[in-house]
């Protein structure tokens, strides 16, 4: 029986892949076992420090998901920190699987590793390079982790990788900088963008991660459900109105505002306004063989459900 390690295990994507596999084919791994099962196998790992190599090499697994990742960081937390986890830990989660001959490793990236540029392809395919913007810790820190596991699959081909550039995920529970934005009385846009949107349904994402995790093939992947959503759609699907704004007064706005305190985020957010990514799923479907049960539109409407609005 293939026996697989996860690390970030406690986290929304890990509980679920861990409550779909057997007890006896996993150990999951994270700094606490927050919200797992008692009966779920556990073993502390801080990714940041020489846990990995240790606990993979004492656990001797067979495959390795790698989930441990800083998608929207908690209050107080430094980039340096972001990074110590992103970065610094899947380089330590991947040298321990070289070192320790782990057969395959599945790395949940994003979307966000392409990078938010007005010349990305509407759809992206995986094709496309992976350009995360410096200025955003998230997509920079994803664009550094794609450059080390290229590397390795050059140096290391005897190391299987499966690697998921994940959409925004949405589920029952899901709270973070992106919902948020669909919280608000007004949903804002920036003139001239449609600013879409593709999600992923928690369910679909789980199932997808098991499938690279058990009999899935190796390669790179999109996922995302079928179709994307303009935020004047997601706003008529909240029956909110829309304020859309000219860049450079968003710009301006946010370079006064967030010295002072007074908005989260810097100038460098209309980016992230203007050019998200926008997730091909065509190799997700005829490559690694899986449709997502539900569209990105049937996600969106689930998670609005869920969440009352």
């Amino acid at each position: 029986m293939t026996r697989i390690l996860i690390t970030g295990g406690a986290g929304m994507v890990g509980r679920a892949l861990a409550d779909a596999l057997p007890r006896e084919q996993i150990i999951v791994t994270d700094l606490a076992p927050n919200g797992l099962p008692k009966d779920t196998p556990f073993c502390r790992m801080d990714v940041t420090g020489t846990d990995p190599d240790t606990v993979i090499g004492t656990q001797k697994p067979d495959v390795v998901v790698h989930l441990a990742s800083i998608v929207t960081p908690p209050p107080g937390m430094t980039r340096e920190q972001a990074h110590a986890v992103d970065v610094i830990g899947t380089r330590n989660v991947l040298a321990a699987c070289i070192k320790h001959g782990v057969k395959r490793l599945v790395v949940t990236s994003s979307g966000a590793a392409y990078g938010y540029h007005p010349d990305n392809p509407v759809p992206l395919s995986e094709d496309a390079p992976c350009r995360g913007n410096p200025e955003f810790a998230y997509a920079d820190h994803k664009r550094q982790v794609e450059e080390m596991l290229a590397e390795a699959r050059q140096e290391h081909p005897e190391l299987e990788q499966v690697v998921l550039r994940v959409g925004t995920v949405l589920g029952k529970g899901t709270d973070n900088q992106i919902t948020a934005l669909f919280h608000r009385k007004r949903l804002l846009a920036i003139k001239g963008s449609d600013s879409p949107f593709v999600f992923i349904w928690t369910h679909d994402l789980a199932r997808i991660v098991k499938r690279a995790a058990t009999d899935g093939p190796a390669g790179i992947f999109n996922v995302a459900g079928d179709g994307w959503l303009s935020i004047d759609e997601l706003a008529r699907a909240l029956g909110k109105p829309v304020l859309h704004l000219p860049a450079p007064a968003v710009k301006a706005a946010l370079a006064v505002a967030h010295p002072l305190g007074l908005a989260q985020y810097g100038p460098e957010q209309v980016r992230f306004l203007q050019y998200r990514p926008v997730l091909a799923n065509d190799r997700l479907k005829n490559e690694f063989g899986y449709t997502p049960e539900l569209t990105s539109a049937q996600v969106f409407d689930l998670w609005k459900q869920e969440a009352g609005l």
